[in-house]
């Protein structure tokens, strides 16, 4: 897929470039202790990628919470940001009151779960706006619960069970070569009875397999 930028030199002419992905993998958040940050985010389970120094000063820490594709950097020398300035950062979980729950049982100061009760109440660092408890019947998006580290950067815990269409693509993983070899036939299969409709071959095979394969994986409904 193209898409048409404008050159950095001439808007007058736009420029077709191929899209390719860019993956948020690394959020960095401003702490006056590492150590202090390190054992806290340690103690809440989360994964420890990394502890980098460096001979000039440089350190960086980095930890995934679990289930997360994107990660946290902090460390000396690599944030000009004042430490705990950095707030409402999202950790999307299918069940607040667990999460919620899970939190405390570690050693997390964590709110009560809470719905807005006016738009945005969930970034007021007061509380105002909020209303006790879940949102009715649970609806994605609008519960909410949160925390903060020891330098005050501020965590936002928000349900989601059912995305909005088209926000996401679905993880497609498998389990063991078995199961994608698998997938691949059934692919392969739908792929050729559309082909011999067709009359020829389709050169297009590896984005229909793969489309089959999401769709499949998402109970998307099949491609026909």
């Amino acid at each position: 897929m193209s898409t048409p930028e404008a050159s950095s030199g001439d808007t007058s002419e736009a420029v077709t470039v191929d899209r390719v992905d860019l993956k948020l993998e690394a959020v960095l958040i401003p702490v006056s202790d590492v150590d202090r940050a390190k054992k806290f985010y340690g103690e809440l389970g989360w994964r420890l990628d990394a502890d980098f120094a460096f001979d000039n000063g440089i350190r960086v820490v980095q930890f995934t919470p679990p289930g997360s594709r994107c990660s946290v950097q902090f460390g000396t020398g690599v944030a000009a940001a004042e430490p705990g300035s950095s707030q409402g950062l999202y950790l999307v979980v299918s069940d607040i009151q667990a999460a919620r729950d899970a939190l405390a049982r570690l050693g997390a100061q964590v709110s009560e779960v809470f719905h807005a009760g006016t738009p945005g109440a969930q970034f007021q660092p007061d509380g105002a706006g909020r209303v006790s408890g879940p949102a009715q019947d649970h609806v994605s998006y609008r519960s909410f619960a949160t925390f903060s580290d020891p330098d005050g950067n501020g965590w936002l815990l928000q349900e989601v069970t059912t995305r909005i269409p088209g926000r996401t693509v679905p993880d497609t993983t498998f389990s063991s070569a078995a199961d994608l070899a698998s997938a691949l036939r059934r692919a392969a299969s739908a792929h050729s009875e559309i082909s011999d409709r067709a009359g020829q071959a389709d050169a297009s095979w590896p984005d229909v397999f793969a489309d089959h394969i999401v769709r499949e994986q998402a109970a998307a409904g099949l491609p026909s």
